[in-house]
């Protein structure tokens, strides 16, 4: 139970102890979603952290014109969530749901809690992911801000090379910020410049 979680946190030099696997299997719970099913909706309370162990996530927003807006996405080996609510108790004011069919282990915080206690390696990985998470949303807003869309767009393949074909071009285009329209002109300039992703 948990593999893949136990096998990220081995790669992040965690620690793992009888106790540490006694607080998973306390904490945390598996399962199975179905492809567009939402886990978390805007307006609902985000209690938990999910890992993606098999699978593809995307956090997304939703503007009063009805238009999507992706602010992350989290293919295997990735966390997601919606931090301001499970660490203010605010109401979330962002979706998450499932690109494809997916295998996530639901996180708590009273797992954070237990483990951060119990782990210096935990307390040092978690200080460090929080710190990346930081650094990741910094960057992201710089680059909406003043980032060309096909710089945007090679960020974007930067940061996520092994889902170029796993999502929708309308997807992408929404997490660039722009127009599929647009996209396409990218893709098309960039493939005049011989330039190939991956």
């Amino acid at each position: 139970m948990f593999e893949e979680l136990i096998a990220y946190f081995q790669d992040k030099s965690v620690d793992i102890t009888p106790e540490f696997l006694r607080i998973m299997d306390k904490h945390l719970e598996e399962k199975h979603i179905s492809k567009n099913e939402i886990i978390l909706r805007q307006g609902e309370s985000g209690l938990h952290t999910y890992f993606v162990a098999q699978g593809l996530l995307r956090a997304f927003t939703i503007d009063e014109q009805g238009k999507e807006h992706i602010l992350q996405f989290a293919p295997e080996n990735w966390l997601i969530s919606d931090r301001s609510g499970i660490l203010f108790q605010d109401l979330s004011e962002q979706n998450i749901d499932a690109v494809e069919n997916s295998k996530i282990i639901l996180i708590n915080e009273a797992f954070f809690e237990e483990v951060t206690a119990l782990s210096p390696s935990f307390r040092a990985y978690n200080l460090f992911a929080l710190n990346n998470h930081i650094h990741f949303l910094q960057r992201r807003i710089n680059l909406l801000l003043g980032a060309t869309a096909e710089v945007r767009y090679l960020d974007f393949i930067k940061l996520y090379p092994d889902i170029m074909q796993r999502v929708p071009q309308w997807m992408i285009a929404s997490y660039l910020g722009i127009t599929p329209e647009s996209l396409s002109r990218v893709r098309k300039e960039l493939a005049r410049k011989n330039f190939k992703p991956g």
